[in-house]
């Protein structure tokens, strides 16, 4: 995986001919009305209202295969949410608990952000994964080892509740 496709995944700017989108990896349009509404409704309940799911496009893998991920955010709500986030960082995936697949730190502003919900509404998005860990230590990308494997995605909040999905994948 490159490292512009590492990147991108965890809600930065999209590379140019990408999935359309906005700088989150989803395609919205704003709406102010619906954007002040959901900063009123109390977090505790955003946090619950709002559910996560992550899929493969397959269960087995060979090593170095890539994988197709669709990751869902729904808001179950008949009104809009507004979800505020510690960091500029909304949302995240996991490979085995390793944050997008790397070692290495990540450094983003200390600012923090908010994820947008209209009532009811689904963000999706659509990514290839290379299926590298990158070792940073090692300076290198390595091929997981075989065996079962966690994929997580999660609204990029500090602890529980918080919307977040898992899957597992095999590599052979």
């Amino acid at each position: 995986m490159s490292g512009t496709d590492r990147d991108r995944f965890d809600g930065t700017p999209p590379a140019v001919g990408d999935d359309d989108g906005d700088r989150f990896g989803f395609d919205e349009t704003t709406n102010y009305v619906d954007r002040l509404l959901g900063q009123t409704v109390p977090q505790a309940l955003a946090r619950r209202a709002v559910v996560a799911s992550i899929e493969t496009d397959r269960d087995r893998y060979r090593p170095g295969d890539p994988v197709e991920i669709t990751i869902e955010f729904q808001n179950r709500l008949p009104l809009p949410v507004s979800i505020r986030t510690p960091g500029q960082q909304l949302w995240t995936w996991t490979f085995d608990g390793a944050p997008e697949a790397s070692d290495e730190l990540r450094y983003l502003r200390d600012r923090p952000g908010r994820l947008d919900f209209r009532a009811r509404e689904r963000k999706r998005v659509h990514r290839r994964w290379d299926g590298l860990v990158e070792r940073s230590a090692e300076r290198r990308w390595v091929e997981p080892e075989p065996g079962e494997h966690e994929l997580a995605v999660y609204v990029a909040l500090e602890g529980p509740p918080r919307p977040e999905a898992r899957t597992t994948v095999r590599i052979e």
